[in-house]
């Protein structure tokens, strides 16, 4: 019978050297009870590079390059590229290679604060090795790994710098080479290949950073061994109690990226090893300062404020200021979804991101305005007139839905939640110069849709038929609330971005908004579409017009939670708890709020590091739909905080009476903080 590793790991404890840092233990993510037959990684990201643990010592599972898209694997569209695993390190000590068999006390820590993943364990009884990593949050196609090395007695260390080469890239050559000045010798180990149908051109590239003056640092050694994987390595004999450190650096891009890769990777590897180590830690980690300035406190609910932080962490790693990148629901996580772009981003990611990083946010609504031009072509190939995005977009901002699943043709809601995006944007900031080059052209073309989109039968009878709504098991029908609520918000917003440029907005949108109906039941509860009976939803689809729209309110918003919660699908994706947590804080159903809040992350944490996946019992973390849902009913809900055209406001407060207090610092642009008691 095959036996199973088990790594034990251990808490943090006070005086560790992790501690040593200076990183509270609050912000520390600790991998507990390592085994590798029941491992999630856990993310190192900086909105470009995703660099995913693994159970392994000093190997990564994946490296995920935002933007770099390619059609392979499953369903037949664009998926975005899993590139090389420039990030693997292999270690021998005295001739024999370090191994999981070999090795205690394994430990495996994420600082979220630092933004860092540190690796620690022992081997046999010769060498401690501690390895920290981390995607360079001012490179942004750069990581950094930092190690120690020390000795319980006297011996020989081999350590390596390793790529090896995914499975679905092709024509792969390895290449190395040294640049040799009179204050400095930089290698460069490289690696160029073709992504599967040959559409982009893929490089990475390393370089050991030595901390020995110029001529006094270790010979390295290049070896190829085959296609797939080649090394550069290097030997250096220490005495018991020895400490050897050194840094290791590395680089990818793409033709998504640049003309050249490979002498783009092989220039921003140069220059982070030029730049050295202290330098480059020193500029990631004041990043992340400025990134932490806009943060949840919570006081009293320890394992709250370590989920909340996580949400709020995975989200800032998975996006970037100044880009046209935008969220898939696993971020950079993996591979799940393709890395697609569904609503997941602007009704659940999106308004965290808005509310606490505004300028984070403007990223995502670029990613959106640059495909304008092949949403517009969607909506013509469909009959309709304006913009028509795709339920799941890629690089091209093209439908890709694998065929088999009919939410591509027919989920149309996600054209309104992107309008709604953009205004929200505009509430938030006031930018009136980016409402005119940005958000109105946007919310014009949104709301042409709806008009185009509309069945028109007369005075309240302009239907939005054969759709599939926000509950996806309700498929093919006619007067979806959500995507029937959605249309009239955009058509509102379209018209409000309008009068506030003192443009005169379409007639027609004000009256296709005032037709379209929300259906009800004889009782005045929110009927989901036109046939529905009551049966088991997979997600939140009626009470998503109480919030995050405000379409129905007060009792009726009431009735409808108590009829639907009881409806939610335990199979349900996390996000749909997170709903009713908000509503039921801001009705003031504290006990029940605080219920579904922890049921929105906490039954779908898997081991070792407690990431979040989509559903209970899921297996593909990290979901940051179910982040962004969640963050939202500690800020929207217990928080009380709302987008309004006055900015973002503080409604009415509450808090579970689990918590001692709340804090929501920085947010907004005005960098605001409140407290809540």
């Amino acid at each position: 019978m095959k036996k199973t590793l088990l790594f034990v790991g251990l808490l943090v404890a006070a005086g560790s050297a992790v501690q040593s840092q200076n990183t509270p233990a609050d912000w520390l993510i600790v991998g507990q009870n390592i085994n590798p037959a029941n491992y999630y990684g856990i993310t190192v990201a900086n909105g470009m590079v995703g660099l995913i643990s693994s159970p392994e010592p000093m190997k990564v599972k994946d490296v995920v390059l935002n933007g770099a898209f390619d059609t392979y694997g499953r369903g037949r569209v664009s998926n975005i590229l899993k590139v090389f695993n420039f990030a693997n390190m292999n270690l021998d000590v005295d001739g024999t290679r370090v191994g999981p068999k070999d090795i205690s006390n394994y430990r495996q820590t994420l600082d979220m604060q630092k933004a860092a993943l540190t690796t620690t364990f022992d081997y046999k009884d010769k060498v401690s090795v501690r390895q920290t990593m981390m995607a360079l949050r001012h490179l942004p196609f750069s990581e950094l790994t930092m190690m120690e090395i020390t000795a319980k007695k006297d011996c020989e260390i081999m350590p390596a710098s390793v790529i090896e080469t995914p499975d679905n890239l092709r024509e792969v050559k390895n290449l190395y080479s040294e640049i040799d000045r009179s204050h400095v010798t930089i290698r460069l180990l490289t690696s160029v290949a073709k992504s599967p149908t040959g559409r982009h051109t893929v490089a990475a590239s390393t370089s050991f950073i030595f901390e020995e003056p110029h001529g006094q640092e270790p010979d390295v050694i290049h070896e190829d061994w085959d296609y797939n994987m080649h090394l550069a390595k290097f030997k250096k004999r220490l005495k018991a109690g020895e400490t050897y450190r050194f840094s290791i650096v590395g680089s990818v891009s793409s033709t998504a990226h640049t003309a050249d890769p490979h002498n783009e990777a092989e220039r921003l590897t140069l220059f982070a090893a030029l730049e050295r180590t202290e330098r480059l830690l020193s500029r990631h980690r004041a990043e992340w300062d400025k990134l932490w300035q806009s943060d949840i406190i919570i006081e009293g609910d320890a394992d709250a404020q370590r989920a909340v932080r996580s949400a709020i962490y995975h989200l800032y790693s998975f996006s970037r200021e100044g880009t046209s990148y935008s969220l898939s629901p696993m971020g950079l996580s993996g591979l799940g979804y393709n890395g697609h772009v569904f609503w997941d981003t602007e009704l659940w990611m999106y308004p965290p991101l808005l509310t606490l990083k505004p300028e984070l946010a403007k990223s995502l609504l670029e990613y959106r305005f640059e495909r304008m031009s092949m949403a517009r072509q969607n909506a013509f190939s469909h009959g309709y007139k304006g913009v028509m995005f795709p339920w799941e977009s890629d690089s091209d901002g093209q439908e890709a839905t694998p065929v088999w699943a009919l939410t591509g043709p027919f989920q149309h809601h996600i054209t309104g939640c992107v309008g709604w995006a953009f205004w929200k944007y505009y509430q938030v900031t006031g930018d009136k110069e980016w409402l005119r080059t940005r958000g109105y052209p946007m919310l014009k073309e949104v709301a042409e849709f709806w008009a185009s989109r509309v069945e028109r039968e007369g005075a309240g009878k302009y239907h939005i038929n054969n759709v599939i709504g926000a509950n996806e098991w309700q498929e093919n029908i006619d007067d979806n609330a959500f995507t029937n609520g959605m249309a009239k918000t955009s058509l509102q917003y379209a018209i409000q971005a309008a009068q506030t440029l003192g443009i005169t907005p379409d007639p027609d949108w004000k009256l296709v908004a005032d037709n379209i109906p929300i259906l009800k039941f004889p009782d005045g509860v929110t009927k989901e579409n036109r046939t529905y009976d009551g049966v088991q939803i997979k997600q939140a689809d009626v009470n998503l017009l109480a919030y995050p729209l405000h379409i129905v309110t007060d009792e009726a918003a009431r009735r409808d939670l108590d009829y639907y919660s009881p409806r939610y699908s335990p199979e349900g994706p996390a996000m749909g708890w997170s709903v009713l947590s908000t509503l039921n804080a801001r009705f003031g159903n504290m006990d029940k709020a605080y219920e579904w809040f922890v049921r929105s992350y906490k039954p779908n944490e898997v081991p070792p590091f407690g990431v979040m996946a989509e559903t209970a019992g899921g297996t593909n973390p990290y979901f940051a739909t179910g982040a962004g849902g969640m963050l939202q009913s500690v800020l929207n809900g217990f928080g009380g905080l709302e987008i309004t055209d006055s900015g973002i406001v503080q409604q009415k407060a509450r808090l579970p009476k689990q918590w001692k207090s709340l804090t929501i610092k920085g947010f907004g642009p005005q960098r605001k903080t409140v407290k809540v008691q």
